[in-house]
């Protein structure tokens, strides 16, 4: 059971290794990057390639590790036992199964998707350690304890908007997804759109990593940014010659797909004025 790239996905070596060594050792894959870099499309991938199905918890600031378990609808309960329902005789009734103990109990083996961890409280990673350690947790409603039948293929994925705790890093094996390389996006761009023209692509290139090398860009633009705007350039059947930006337009052409907020935008209006300024000779 070996991961590695596909007809529709790009993995670069080191990501490979990555996968690989932390199905080998039983261990939660932590995986950084910047947003956009496909660290979502990574686990999707990964349960293609092994052939596993995938089960994906969804993070958010109000999440709680507890959600992951199970929940206890104990209003739902209090509300039957007053309208006389008989289904308050089993508590199991009012137990909502998590995201956890649904990998927990499929019949094989699974990819655990946690998508986005650093999303949630600071003490949201301590709050699953044991679960993930040990692939076990209590019930104390019904005093079960429910075990993995088989452990999960855990990914977990952060946007480095928090600091994960120290304890949690150490229970996980982990990968920095860098941005890629020039020859390794034409690679992952010859895969979405193998027709595309080389001059296109490599005039369309230049501009894109010139532009994320631009010094005060607050968001450089991602491998998924890059994708969407080479699609608009071949919707829009534009050649290489209409990309050319002149000294005093310094956006590029559909500069909505790559850049997303206003101060990078005034960023480029503001180079543009100053290249209007300056004298040539």
């Amino acid at each position: 059971m070996r991961f590695q790239s596909t007809e529709t996905y790009v993995a670069p070596p080191d990501l490979t290794v990555a996968v690989n060594a932390a199905v080998a050792l039983e261990r939660p894959l932590l995986v950084k990057g910047e947003p956009g870099t496909g660290k979502t499309e990574l686990a999707r991938q990964v349960a293609a390639s092994l052939g596993l199905p995938m089960i994906e918890w969804n993070i958010k600031s109000t999440t709680k590790a507890q959600q992951g378990l199970y929940e206890y609808d104990a209003v739902s309960r209090l509300r039957d036992s007053q309208l006389g329902d008989a289904r308050v005789n089993d508590v199991k009734n009012y137990i909502r199964k998590g995201k956890l103990w649904q990998a927990f109990e499929a019949e094989g083996r699974v990819v655990l998707l946690i998508d986005e961890i650093d999303k949630a409280d600071i003490e949201f990673p301590n709050d699953l350690l044991q679960e993930l350690d040990k692939m076990e947790f209590h019930v104390y409603e019904t005093g079960e304890t429910v075990r993995a039948r088989q452990r999960p293929v855990v990914i977990i994925t952060s946007n480095n908007e928090k600091e994960l705790p120290d304890a949690f890093l150490r229970r996980c094996f982990f990968h920095y997804i860098k941005f890629p390389e020039a020859a390794v996006l034409k690679q992952i761009i010859g895969v979405h759109f193998p027709g595309i023209k080389e001059a296109l692509l490599a005039e369309a290139l230049s501009q894109f990593y010139e532009i994320r090398e631009t010094p005060g860009l607050k968001k450089k633009p991602s491998t998924s940014e890059v994708l969407d705007w080479l699609k608009l350039l071949l919707a829009e059947d534009l050649a290489p010659e209409d990309l050319k930006r002149e000294g005093t337009n310094l956006l590029p052409k559909l500069h909505g797909a790559l850049l997303k907020n206003e101060q990078d935008v005034h960023l480029f209006e503001r180079l543009a004025f100053m290249a209007r300024r300056t004298p040539r000779g």
